[in-house]
């Protein structure tokens, strides 16, 4: 939902989608159900990112990168930086366990970097105690640009951005 349609309430869609949750799940307790707007921890995620998350893993010749980069999507804030206090931490979170949970995760976030899917910055917590995350359709563009997408799957995350009213990009 838009800003806009935030300010003038509910939107078409948010109302045939509460009549279908009524009609099939109507025994379903309201307080069982998710609410961003009731619950805190929550984060806004780009809708066309299981496409990117795809496309990302494809890149990276069997060190797949989309549960690093969830990861860090879940911990971003407005200003788009991650602190990264603790390496184990987001290496568990990663789904990476064991003696090499933390060389794994440095590994994978190498790639998203060397990709520019994310900025790095060195720190006290090591050489990704700071993360700047990067407008991922952008990156996706420049990716494909220099012929490293293929277009199936970039056309895919067009055809979603032009579905949901994303312009990042419309010159596609």
């Amino acid at each position: 939902m838009t800003q806009r349609e935030r300010k003038k309430g509910e939107s078409k869609i948010d109302k045939a989608q509460k009549k279908l949750r009524h009609r099939f799940w109507g025994d379903v307790d309201d307080n069982d159900l998710w609410h961003r707007d009731r619950h805190d921890g929550f984060t806004t995620i780009p809708r066309g990112l299981q496409h990117v998350m795809q496309i990302m893993d494809t890149l990276s010749k069997g060190r797949p990168l989309s549960a690093t980069y969830l990861t860090l999507w879940c911990w971003v804030r407005e200003a788009s930086v991650v602190d990264i206090r603790s390496p184990a931490e987001f290496a568990f979170e990663s789904g990476f366990t064991g003696q090499r949970a933390d060389s794994t995760w440095r590994q994978r976030m190498r790639i998203l970097a060397d990709l520019g899917f994310i900025g790095v910055q060195e720190g006290r917590h090591g050489p990704f105690s700071h993360v700047l995350i990067m407008n991922p359709h952008l990156t996706v563009k420049r990716l494909y640009e220099a012929g490293k997408i293929q277009p199936v799957r970039f056309h895919a995350l067009v055809a979603r951005l032009e579905e949901i009213g994303e312009t990042d990009l419309a010159e596609y």
